[in-house]
């Protein structure tokens, strides 16, 4: 080990021997010096201990200081006083996974999440709790708060991960987002924020607190800033600093939308923009969404998966040019970080919709902040004497007042085409060992078992009238049934022709499907905006007994609003059956309830080995039917790729591999066929509407399986398929890199890290245009373009224009060919002018094997 790294991992030991974090205007002060912090979020169930150092260290290189996470209650107290720390949920071994990569750790401890997350995080027994009201001044709700809040520091004291105690904890939070929903809680909610408040610094941590979307955060809780912009906010006291808790990366994936994205130039801009205007501390949500497993998606109709367009993707992949545009921002932000903390700074206006603010200790100390906040047009201003190029929507750094090292929408970073490769079907006339293992992944062998319908449980219960889902399931499964008999003689006068009626059904939501003597009648699902149905369906019944069969599924629980967790869900009615000129409502009968499937009480999913004697194995496999189970065994695909299961072919339901659910599924939810952009406009404010892809597709269709959880060979996938589905058709894919591009141009600032080094060269550094392989072991291995002049299009679909450099394609063979990584600087010196008096540019698309 080299000397400046001994003294690098001293120097972090050190940070972590009893450190004091306290706070003052400008920053949190951390053993007695203002810090400027980086902070992303990773939710460590959102993704498994395996993928843990790996997700800290590439957010450690892309700039992080901190990693910020939720506590999630109902993963840790599913059932009252019965706890789980173990597997995914084991918060200490995450936190100290951060901690050993020299990171800090913001802990949410809430316990209100909201994330997206089932039921805000919230376990459903507390629902149960005589005189419980959540979140407000509610002595039950505060005593339970209280008890969980206490359990989560208790452990962290235990472990000494508070800063306070040499740890890496140096931020804490208490309740989540209250502020945009305290309005209709009215004095009683004024009461529990105070109330909060003091019971978590009662806790001793030695570090400080904090609320998000708080702006009555009472002394000594720092209020912050949550959004896709926060450069407007300020503390409500001139002695907190301005924080960012959560950068809005993206935007979550709901089943039937489109998927959001946020280009990367915006989310720099915002960053920029917050630090130019006082900010000491920002955090990204999310850095690395991950995978809402199981059944802990919220929503309703949350998807399964998470990922966020974060800047490391589901699958663990850095997002480019996501992630590698916001490390030099981060690189180029701490490069100001001495002047950032020393004082506030000072604004000038340079033109209509132009700003610049400095911060100015000395001489020798003077950052600057250009910034265009215009929307359309470009801007060239004069500052100090020199004058700048502002692209629109745009933010100029200064380091030292004078040379810019950075410009939010010109982005240096390599771009990376991520592409999920199929293993199945398997062209005939590919025949290696590789796609023939690859071919025996998923195996053509599946049994079955059908899951009745209606009333099969020997617990099911009757009860006169409709009941609520939620009070009735207690979320012990996603299924209930509400099942009734009805005695038809054909002279009802709710009949029409013969024996045929309608029937009404409404439901809260969110999925329901009706049965009429024990075949599939119709089905209705909401969405994400409207989660109640509402089915009406003409139905045939018989003379003398029949029975009518409704199954109601939830996808996901409320997570977020005022009095979110009395939001119900189900078939609450009415329920009719309508004649011409006669309706009989059902909705005051005696019912019958089954709570759940026959299936989950038989075990089907969790040890399918143990239920063997269920299973059926014929050569004629039942395909699109409704209520199914599925089971195949498969080996796993070659390599150390990350793995998806592509759902094609299925419904709707739930799979697990090896008895961990891997999510509920749904490819056939399709997005609308409007809405999407070929081209998203970083310029102008964001929304989570603004740039959506996958128009007329499925929402999702992959499904991430992760490593850990399955074996070389002999794994088994266990399916439940709701609506119907064709399991042959599903495969494997692995997540892959496709080609690496790069962009640059002859008005790009030089690379970040080249800062320092243009003192002591004594000349202008030039652009830089760099590639490099993402995998230790590949080289670049071909070149598939590469354009000096006014080259156009994006990665993947570049071309060429009239103006263009015949040398550029060998140059660049020369300079990348057989290397992992490779660097050309972007000038008409190294590749010619090919047209005088235009800007230049060089585009490079390449591949690594």
């Amino acid at each position: 080990m080299m000397v400046r790294e001994v003294m690098l991992v001293f120097f972090f030991l050190l940070s972590f021997i009893s450190a004091s974090v306290v706070y003052d205007h400008r920053a949190l002060v951390i053993d007695g010096k203002r810090r400027v912090l980086i902070s992303g979020s990773i939710h460590y169930p959102r993704s498994t201990p395996d993928m843990w150092p790996e997700l800290i260290q590439k957010s450690k290189d892309g700039g992080l200081d901190v990693i910020e996470t939720y506590v999630f209650w109902n993963m840790h107290e599913p059932i009252q006083n019965q706890y789980n720390f173990k597997g995914r949920n084991d918060l200490v071994k995450f936190v100290k996974t951060v901690a050993d990569a020299g990171l800090f750790v913001h802990l949410r401890i809430g316990p209100y999440a909201c994330a997206e997350w089932n039921y805000g995080g919230f376990p459903l027994w507390l629902h149960f709790i005589p005189g419980i009201k959540f979140r407000t001044d509610n002595e039950p709700f505060k005593s339970q708060m209280q008890r969980f809040t206490k359990k989560i520091v208790d452990m962290m004291k235990q472990e000494e991960l508070f800063a306070s105690q040499g740890g890496p904890i140096i931020l804490a939070q208490i309740e989540n987002e209250y502020g945009n929903v305290e309005a209709p809680y009215g004095q009683a909610g004024k009461s529990y924020v105070n109330w909060s408040a003091a019971m978590a610094t009662s806790l001793d941590t030695g570090v400080p607190w904090v609320m998000c979307q708080q702006m009555e955060a009472p002394d000594p809780i720092i209020n912050t800033c949550n959004g896709f912009y926060c450069d407007q906010f300020t503390p409500n006291s001139d002695k907190k600093p301005k924080m960012w808790t959560e950068n809005w990366t993206g935007w979550f994936l709901s089943f039937g939308g489109g998927i959001p994205y946020r280009p990367v130039e915006d989310i720099a801009f915002a960053v920029a923009r917050f630090f130019q205007r006082g900010g000491t501390f920002q955090n990204y949500y999310m850095y690395h969404g991950g995978t809402n497993f199981g059944r802990s998606t919220g929503g309703p109709f949350i998807a399964t998966s998470y990922d966020y367009d974060a800047p490391i993707d589901e699958y663990g992949f850095v997002r480019q040019p996501k992630w590698g545009h916001l490390k030099d921002l981060h690189k180029s932000i701490k490069l100001c970080e001495e002047a950032l903390v020393a004082t506030d700074p000072t604004y000038t206006s340079l033109g209509p919709n132009l700003e610049a603010h400095v911060y100015n200790t000395s001489s020798e100390n003077c950052v600057a902040f250009l910034a265009n906040v215009g929307t359309q047009s470009d801007a060239t201003v004069s500052f100090n004497g020199n004058t700048y190029h502002l692209p629109a929507w745009s933010v100029s750094i200064l380091p030292d007042c004078k040379n810019v090292v950075f410009n939010t929408a010109k982005i240096n970073s390599q771009a990376t085409r991520l592409e999920m490769r199929s293993l199945n079907p398997i062209p005939e006339h590919q025949t290696s060992k590789q796609i023939i293992d690859s071919f025996k992944t998923l195996q053509s062998d599946w049994s079955w078992v059908i899951e009745p319908v209606g009333i099969s449980k020997s617990n099911a219960f009757t009860k006169f009238g409709l009941l609520e889902q939620i009070n009735t399931t207690a979320d012990v499964s996603d299924y209930l049934w509400y099942s009734i008999r009805i005695e038809i003689h054909g002279n009802e006068p709710f009949l029409l022709n013969g024996t045929q009626t309608v029937l009404h059904v409404e439901s809260l939501g969110h999925v329901l499907h009706t049965f009429v003597n024990g075949k599939l009648a119709g089905s209705g699902f909401g969405n994400s905006g409207n989660s109640k149905v509402t089915l009406e369906k003409p139905i045939m019944l018989v003379l003398s007994n029949n029975t009518i069969d409704l199954l109601s599924s939830t996808v996901g629980l409320q997570n977020y609003g005022a009095f979110f967790d009395t939001w119900g869900a189900g078939i609450t009615g009415p329920a009719k059956l309508k004649g011409k000129n006669f309706t009989l409502d059902l909705s005051s009968y005696q019912w019958t309830y089954q709570v759940g499937l026959k299936g989950e009480e038989l075990g089907l999913s969790r040890d399918p080995s143990g239920s063997s004697s269920q299973w059926v194995s014929l050569s004629t496999l039942p395909k699109n039917q409704a209520l199914i189970w599925y089971k195949t065994n498969f080996d796993a695909p070659g390599g150390t790729d990350p793995i998806a299961i592509d759902f094609t072919g299925m419904g709707k339901g739930e799979a697990w591999v090896n008895g961990q659910s891997i999510g509920r599924y749904w490819p056939t939810y399709i997005s609308p066929q409007n809405g999407c952009v070929n081209f998203c406009n970083y310029r102008g404010a964001y929304s989570s509407s603004k740039c959506l892809k996958g128009c007329g597709e499925p929402s999702q269709k992959m499904y991430h399986v992760p490593r850990s959880w399955i074996q070389p060979s002999g794994n088994t996938l266990v399916l439940f398929e709701e609506i119907g589905g064709d399991p042959t058709q599903i495969s494997f894919a692995t997540r892959k890199t496709g080609s690496l591009c790069a962009h640059v141009s002859e008005s790009h600032p030089p690379p970040v890290d080249t800062w320092e080094l243009q003192p002591q060269t004594g000349k202008k550094l030039r652009p830089v245009l760099r590639l490099e392989c993402p995998s230790p072991n590949e080289v670049i291995s071909s070149i598939k373009f590469a354009g000096f002049g006014t080259p156009h299009g994006t990665c993947g679909n570049y071309g060429y224009s009239q103006c263009n450099s015949a040398r550029a394609p060998a140059i660049v063979n020369q300079a990348c060919m057989g290397l992992k990584s490779c660097a050309i600087e972007v000038s008409i010196e190294m590749f010619g002018d090919p047209c005088s008096g235009v800007t230049k540019s060089l585009a490079v698309e390449a591949s690594c094997t």
